[in-house]
């Protein structure tokens, strides 16, 4: 399962806009990243990883919410 992320909107202040509510992270620095995690929004719009505070935000026109 890809995630579907789109970098185009990623900032600096490292926020994320994805079009699901479950997307996975790896630190996005390859080697020098952290391990893979998957992260659920249940019923939020955003979600935070724990090991990079990167911020997954859900798109609000997305139309599909489910993971």
């Amino acid at each position: 399962m890809s995630n579907p992320i789109n970098p185009s909107n990623s900032s600096s202040d490292d926020v994320v806009i994805v079009t699901r509510t479950r997307v996975a992270c790896d630190g996005g620095g390859g080697a020098l990243g952290h391990p893979k995690v998957w992260l659920d929004m249940g019923q939020d719009t955003q979600v935070e990883c724990k090991y990079c505070d990167r911020l997954f935000k859900l798109d609000p026109k997305a139309a599909d919410t489910a993971h």
